[in-house]
């Protein structure tokens, strides 16, 4: 059976997604505002409990409520590194960009740490220069 997830997180990390990119482009005509939001947190840990866990839970087992949330836990789609740079980038149905809010670093790093951890053992890491590959 899946678990509820938070509604109040995931409306939350929808509303940034679609809220952000018009208050960046705001900002950057206003001087007093910063030119985008971006998360602070380095590792793929800190970026997965900040993140990725409202969605798609603490164990990463996903969810089921205002949506469907897909378990990383054990997913084979993670095989390929280049896939999952590419929604986090990117996004992919329900799950929003988050290329614009994260450095090159950053999604190789909760890329990385997804792979490596909830019971996905895909060893060869990704890098930067694999993340800057598939933005826009």
């Amino acid at each position: 059976m899946r678990k509820s997830a938070n509604p109040k997180t995931c409306a939350a990390a929808w509303m940034m997604a679609l809220l952000l990119p018009s208050f960046a482009a705001h900002a950057q005509s206003a001087a007093h505002f910063s030119p985008a939001f971006r998360f602070t947190e380095q590792g793929g840990e800190q970026l997965f409990a900040n993140v990725c866990q409202g969605c798609h839970m603490g164990d990463a087992g996903g969810a089921a409520g205002a949506g469907v949330y897909p378990s990383l836990a054990g997913n084979r789609n993670l095989e390929a590194g280049g896939y999952p740079v590419y929604v986090v980038v990117r996004g992919q149905r329900a799950m929003p960009p988050f290329g614009a809010m994260m450095s090159d670093d950053q999604v190789a790093a909760v890329v990385n740490y997804l792979r490596t951890h909830f019971g996905n053992e895909y060893k060869d890491a990704v890098t930067a220069e694999d993340v800057k590959v598939v933005r826009p």
